[in-house]
């Protein structure tokens, strides 16, 4: 393989690690934040409100709840490790058959795995995003309903 290959693999490794490193980062900033939301409306829920804005606080409470789903999902830990190129699977051999498996080069297919899990955790931090932004929106409806 070219010098210039390598190097290529090296720095693509490097970068999606640290990929999925930002959306690990993302997840648990959104997760504090919804759990605080949730909270903060936890200690609203019985202070005599109107039908509407308890309709729309409930909603907002339920994209807050399908959030934090995806977002926890998205800092699970995927262990499949089927793909002969990551410490699951690695994990699985005995040390000579580790040492077997090193003489080869398994950055692309390492690249490849890792590309799918940062693929994977941004649309969960996407979906998530989406859904707190919902129910902010909802929120905002159930202050306006709770002023009039």
């Amino acid at each position: 393989m070219s010098s210039r290959a390598d190097a290529n693999l090296d720095t693509a490794l490097s970068t999606v690690t640290e990929e999925i490193g930002r959306t690990n980062t993302k997840a648990s900033i959104l997760l504090a934040f919804t759990g605080a939301v949730l909270a903060g409306l936890a200690s609203l829920a019985d202070d005599g409100l109107s039908l509407p804005t308890r309709v729309f606080g409930s909603l907002a409470v339920l994209a807050l709840g399908v959030a934090a789903v995806f977002l926890l999902l998205v800092v699970r830990p995927r262990l499949g490790g089927t793909d002969r190129a990551s410490f699951p699977y690695w994990a699985r051999l005995n040390e000579d058959e580790i040492r077997a498996s090193m003489n080869s080069d398994t950055r692309a297919a390492q690249v490849k795995v890792l590309s799918r899990i940062a693929v994977w955790k941004y649309i969960g931090l996407r979906r998530a995003v989406d859904l707190i932004l919902t129910a902010l929106a909802l929120l905002d409806l159930a202050a306006i309903c709770a002023a009039l």
